[in-house]
């Protein structure tokens, strides 16, 4: 010990001596640079404290030269660099168990720390946490507790029933069952949302379908409708369009066939019949037939499924406002009801009719659906189609059924799992295992919180939705009822609908925002027909080229095009054998058996990927989006507009802006994504707001220079109308093949929507104002 005092000594002061504590005292004469050093003895065993028995009162001051100053500066700086190493490695260490977190190679904390700094900066003091739950353990725990027994009692549940329309008794009935489930779970608040909306039921008697030749001839008498068609009787002339989209009506032009006045028939399928019945209105159609694709089981040629008309969601009387009670205000009807009858028929019926048809043949690639399918009639053939549609209007009270577990860091983030309960027959893919699916996970992770100590960050909100065979009715109702606040708070929608059609093939709907996290769980999630691989193995490695977009259809479509909220939809169905009893009264829990494989394996999977992805939303410090795909998105599409460079300069303009809008949105990715890895992520509020710039990013996409009643779908990726990228190109491919055809003034306002659209996304990335690139 002696030996170590002597070399601290030497090193400040050069003189051996056995001081090792000094104190600087002041002269009392007032002369400032001139400084006592005085150094205390260390205390004896058995002395008073702070009277040490051997005491120096003084010793000479030390000679004033730089040598002592340079030894105290470079212990100073030692002390420094040592003090540095170790913060550094400490905060490198934590950010390495972040990391892997977030990639879910290895095991972290993830439940909410004892220490953060509290809303008025000063740091709270630790107390002991709760059982830690790193993400693997949640995961394989998710795995395990999923019931394919409970799947299958909650599926059967409609298997006794031939209908649960909307409104009506049976789709009540089921909502109550669902509220009590809902309850006996223990969810942390259960609830229901009542909304007045208007429906359209089939008449007192039955729509029909007639071939006038030289006598009248009934064609079809259907019990199934389409609903918000328009009602009445027309007669017109039949012309085959294939299935509707604006390319095939462009051939039908091209052969010189008229469609002014005619009645138009489809085929099912590439788009929603709403969007077919608009394309047939703008070419003067005065009604519309649609027939459903092929099957490889027969007895489906005979049924008929039923459908609706709204170019649109929601209750089409209160465009872009809520019905939570329609009795005060009065109906207004969207410009997406159709105005001209429109039925479904059997295939049977259609290949009849084609049969009495005696114009020209189909198109080639045309002709593979149906047999002996004809475009139309000859010029001198007197024969006619006649279509009388009965529908009526009704108004219901429809209901939304909630159940919520409650965040214990950020209750009001919240991810929402939703299922249609609906359907105009027994509906048991259309409906049931989606709902049999919501239960399971209630119930599931419900298991998890009251049970196993998971202690999720944010809440999880379970939906069952009402009148979705309308066009997803009790979903938008919900979001227009909610559209101030919902795009902030609900940060993912995860939906449920149809998520078994089939065996062999996955089928993806998605925004880019959530391709990483999907990609990631199905490297994590078994297949259900090969135990030894995963389902990204099925998907493929190519499986982002094969994700569907989202249709009007889609429950998901008003979440993502509408309030601007990240969406994913995964199912399993049959590529090349879609399941034909989709909408018919034949849509029965035996059909689906003997149409799928493995039906309740596929369904625990489909929910075990569902559940994996609501779980890792909640659990992880950084929400799981990836804004590189959304970079990659917009610069795949200004690849396609390079080509189109000539034309627009030719008038005058340039896409140069658009470009660099592009550019700018990169830069605040790559920016935000600098500033989450250089973060703390343990400090809850730097956190919250770096998740809420990420959140917000699929909000920002939505055009807020269009006002959200006239043009409710205002995403430029997955919106409907002129303010879309789609719409935008098709413009530009039309100027390339007419420069006279396109409205100069039309493409530059597509131009500045869509390029102020992107910079505003920029600009809100980036966060605070000062920080926004200006280079546009």
């Amino acid at each position: 010990m002696d030996h170590a005092r002597a070399a601290i000594s030497n090193l400040f002061s050069g003189e051996p001596t056995s001081y090792t504590r000094f104190s600087i005292a002041r002269q009392t004469d007032g002369d400032n640079s001139h400084v006592e050093m005085n150094l205390a003895a260390d205390e004896e065993e058995g002395g008073e404290i702070g009277r040490p028995e051997h005491l120096h009162a003084s010793m000479p001051p030390p000679r004033r030269n730089g040598k002592n100053l340079c030894f105290v500066i470079m212990a100073a700086a030692l002390l420094l660099l040592i003090g540095f190493l170790i913060g550094y490695l400490s905060y490198r260490g934590r950010m390495q168990r972040v990391n892997r977190c977030l990639d879910g190679s290895g095991n972290c904390e993830m439940t909410p720390t004892a220490s953060y700094y509290s809303d008025d900066g000063m740091e709270e003091e630790e107390v002991p946490g709760p059982r830690i739950l790193y993400w693997p353990v949640l995961r394989k725990m998710l795995s395990s507790k999923l019931s394919t027994a409970r799947l299958e009692a909650n599926l059967r549940q409609r298997e006794s029933k031939t209908s649960f329309e909307a409104g009506k008794a049976e789709d009540e009935g089921t909502a109550g069952h669902i509220h009590d489930q809902f309850t006996s779970f223990r969810l942390d608040d259960v609830w229901n949302d009542e909304h007045y909306v208007r429906l359209q039921d089939k008449g007192s008697s039955r729509n029909q379908v007639f071939i006038i030749e030289d006598s009248q001839e009934e064609l079809e008498s259907p019990d199934a409708y389409v609903a918000y068609s328009k009602s009445g009787t027309v007669t017109g002339k039949p012309v085959y369009v294939n299935y509707g989209l604006k390319e095939d009506f462009q051939k039908i032009r091209n052969l010189g066939v008229s469609m002014n006045g005619a009645i138009i028939i489809f085929r099912a399928g590439k788009i929603t019949l709403a969007e077919k019945v608009a394309n047939a209105r703008k070419e003067g159609a005065v009604g519309v037939l649609m027939y459903p694709g092929p099957s490889n089981d027969r007895k489906a040629d005979s049924y008929v499924p039923f459908a609706h008309a709204h170019l649109g969601t929601g209750d089409p009387f209160t465009p872009g406002f809520p019905s939570f009670n329609h009795t005060q205000f009065p109906p207004v009807e969207s410009s997406g009801l159709p105005q001209i009858p429109v039925q479904t028929i059997s295939r049977e019926a259609a290949a009849r009719l084609f049969g009495k048809m005696d114009g020209d043949k189909c198109l080639e690639e045309w002709r593979a659906d149906i047999m002996g399918c004809k475009v139309t009639v000859s010029s001198g053939s007197k024969m006619t189609v006649k279509l009388t549609v009965n529908n009526v209007m009704v108004d219901r009270k429809i209901l939304n059924i909630f159940g919520v577990i409650k965040g214990f860091e950020e209750p009001d983030r919240y991810v929402v799992l939703g299922a249609q309960r609906d359907s105009w027959g027994p509906g048991a893919a259309k409906a049931g295992v989606g709902t049999a699916i919501l239960l399971e996970l209630a119930h599931v992770i419900s298991d998890m919180v009251k049970n196993d100590d998971y202690k999720p960050r944010r809440s999880i909100i379970f939906a069952s939705w009402s009148a979705g065979e309308y066009g997803a009715v009790g979903a938008t109702e919900w979001l227009e009822g909610y559209s101030t606040t919902l795009h902030a708070k609900a940060f993912t929608y995860i939906n449920l609908d149809t998520a078994v059609l089939g065996s062999t093939d996955i089928k993806i709907s998605a925004s880019p925002l959530l391709y990483s996290l999907l990609e990631t769980t199905m490297k994590r999630v078994k297949d259900p027909a090969d135990d030894l691989r995963y389902l990204d193995s099925r998907a493929g490695p190519d499986w982002i080229k094969k994700v569907v977009p989202l249709d009007l259809d889609n429950a998901a479509f008003p979440f993502l095009a509408y309030s601007g909220i990240p969406v994913v939809s995964f199912g399993f169905y049959d590529e090349n054998d879609e399941y034909a009893f989709l909408g018919t009264t034949e849509d029965t829990l035996a059909n689906l058996k003997r149409k799928t494989v493995n039906l309740y394996p596929l369904m625990r999977t489909a929910a075990e990927v569902a559940g994996q992805i609501a779980l890792r939303m909640t659990h992880d410090h950084e929400l799981f989006l990836d804004l590189d795909r959304y970079s990659d998105e917009l610069l795949s599409f200004q690849e396609k507009l390079w080509h189109f460079n000539g034309n627009v300069k030719e008038l005058g303009l340039t896409l140069n802006w658009l470009y660099f809008a592009r550019g700018d949105f990169q830069r605040a990715a790559d920016a935000l994504r600098r500033d989450i890895e250089n973060s703390d992520t343990e400090n809850r509020i730097v956190r919250r707001a770096l998740n809420d710039r990420m959140m917000k990013v699929e909000y920002d996409f939505l055009s807020p220079y269009l006002s959200p009643k006239d043009a409710p779908f205002r995403h430029i990726f997955f919106g409907r109308g002129s303010h879309t990228l789609k719409s935008l190109l098709e413009n530009l491919e039309q100027l390339a093949a007419n420069k006279t055809s396109v409205d100069v003034n039309e493409l530059k306002e597509q131009m500045a929507l869509v390029t102020w659209t992107i910079k505003g996304a920029a600009n809100a990335l980036v966060g605070d104002i000062w920080n926004t690139d200006n280079e546009i």
